[in-house]
C-alpha cells in the first residue's frame, strides 16, 4: 500500500516536513510495511522556499538585507537544483512577522529588502525566479523593491524620495535609466492567490492595510497615493494597474512586478505541485494525507489541502485532511476531492499546549485515520 503524505506547515508550530514525518509515524504504527512518500508542500507563502529547495536538492543562501523598518535583517533565498532558478519569499525580507505589533505602520514600511534579494540572486547568476509574495508588512506599491534595483523615483524638485507608502504621493518622475538591465533577461513567476486590484474598496490598502497597522485615515491616504502612483506607471509603461487583478497583492508589489518585470502570476500551490512532481507520486497511490493548521472556507481559494486534493481527484485517489482547527464553511471542500477532514485536537487544551504537542497529536490522528481507512478497505 502506498500513502502520499503532502501537508503544509502548521504555522508557528511545525514545518511541512515535520508534519509529514509525524503523520508517517502514525501510519507505520498501523502498517509498518506501507510505502510512504513524503512530499512537503506549500501554497506560495511560508514554507514555499523550503519545499522547493528540498524537492530539487537545491540550497539556501543567507543574506543581510534592509528590513521593512529600514534596519538590517537576516533573510534567505533558495537556489533550486538546476542552479539557475531562485525562490524568494518576500516575507523573509519584508514580512509582517518582522515588525512588532506596536511598530506596524505601512506609511513607512518598505519592500527595499526584497529588491536586494533579487539583486543578489541576479549577481549569483539566477535568471529564473519564483516569488512568493504573501505575508507582507508593506503598502508601498513595490517602490522599495524598484529603488533597490536602481530605479530613481523623484519628487517635484528632482530629488529621490524616501521609502514606504507615505512617499508615494511625492513621486512625480520615474527614471528607469539605471534600472537593473538583467531583469529583462530573466523571467519571474509570481506565486500569489490574491486577485485584488491595486486601488479602490477591494484594493491593497482597504483590504490588507488594516492588518499591517493602517488606521482608517491611513487607509484613505494610502489608497489615494497608490492611485497617483498607478497614474504615473500608466503614463510611463502604458500598463494600467488600477483595476488589474492581482496588482494589489503584497501592498501593490504584485502591480510593480506586472508593470516593470517580465512576470506572470500563478496560483502558488500549482507552482509547488509542479516543482515537487506531486502528480507523479500520486499516479499509483492508494491514499493521500494532507493538512495545515487551520481548515475553513478560505481553504477553497487555493490553500495547500485544496490544491493537493484537486491533483488527487484527477487520479481518483482519496484524500484525508488533518488540521489543528476546523472553521466555518468546510462543506464546500468535499466537491473538490477531499473525502474527510479531521482535527488533531483530542481533548480540551490551550492553543499553546496544542502547538507544543503537535507532533504527538498528528501521529495519533494519522494512526486513527489510517486504521479507519484500512477497516473500510477491508470491508470492500
Amino acid at each position: 500500500m502506498k500513502v502520499v503524505i503532502a501537508p503544509d506547515s502548521f504555522k508557528g508550530s511545525l514545518s511541512a516536513f515535520d508534519v509529514a514525518t509525524a503523520v508517517e509515524s502514525g501510519i507505520k504504527k498501523v502498517l509498518p510495511e506501507a510505502t510512504t512518500v513524503l512530499v512537503p508542500v506549500a501554497d506560495g507563502g511560508e514554507g514555499t522556499m523550503e519545499s522547493l529547495v528540498a524537492a530539487t536538492k537545491g540550497r539556501k543562501v543567507e543574506v543581510t538585507v534592509t528590513g521593512p523598518l529600514h534596519t538590517p535583517v537576516e533573510a534567505a533565498y533558495g537556489i533550486l537544483g538546476d542552479q539557475v532558478t531562485c525562490v524568494i519569499e518576500m516575507a523573509s525580507a519584508s514580512g509582517l512577522y518582522l515588525v512588532p505589533a506596536e511598530k506596524r505602520n505601512p506609511l513607512i514600511t518598505t519592500t527595499y529588502g526584497t529588491g536586494e534579494l533579487i539583486k543578489q540572486a541576479l549577481d549569483d547568476g539566477c535568471r529564473r525566479f519564483i516569488l512568493g509574495i504573501g505575508g507582507s508588512a508593506t503598502n508601498d506599491g513595490g517602490i522599495g523593491m524598484l529603488q533597490a534595483l536602481g530605479m530613481k523615483l523623484l519628487d517635484s524638485e528632482g530629488n529621490p524620495v524616501g521609502f514606504g507608502g507615505g512617499v508615494l504621493e511625492q513621486i512625480v518622475t520615474i527614471d528607469d535609466s539605471e534600472f537593473d538591465s538583467r531583469i529583462l533577461e530573466a523571467e519571474f513567476l509570481i506565486a500569489s492567490d490574491v486577485q485584488n486590484p491595486f486601488v479602490g474598496p477591494h484594493g491593497a490598502s482597504h483590504v490588507f492595510g488594516p492588518q499591517k497597522g493602517a488606521t482608517p485615515e491611513m487607509v484613505e491616504r494610502l489608497d489615494r497615493s497608490l492611485g497617483l502612483w498607478a497614474d504615473l506607471v500608466e503614463a510611463k509603461t502604458g500598463i494600467r494597474l488600477h483595476d488589474m487583478a492581482g496588482a494589489g497583492a503584497a501592498g501593490g508589489l504584485g502591480g510593480a512586478f506586472q508593470a516593470f518585470f517580465p512576470a506572470r502570476m500563478r496560483r502558488g500551490i500549482d507552482i509547488v505541485i509542479e516543482y515537487t512532481e506531486l502528480g507523479k507520486h500520486l499516479d499509483d497511490a492508494d491514499l493521500v494525507i494532507t493538512g495545515e493548521g487551520q481548515i475553513d472556507f478560505q481553504t477553497a481559494s487555493g490553500k495547500t489541502p485544496m490544491g493537493v486534493a484537486q491533483e488527487a481527484q484527477l487520479r481518483g485517489v482519496p484524500v484525508f485532511v488533518l488540521a489543528g482547527s476546523i472553521g466555518r464553511g468546510i462543506d464546500t471542500l468535499y466537491q473538490f476531492g477531499i473525502h474527510s477532514i479531521h482535527s488533531i485536537i483530542n481533548a480540551p487544551m490551550s492553543l499553546e499546549d496544542a502547538m507544543k504537542r503537535a507532533p504527538e497529536l498528528l501521529e495519533q490522528a494519522a494512526e486513527q485515520v489510517f486504521r479507519t481507512y484500512l477497516a473500510r478497505a477491508h470491508q470492500k
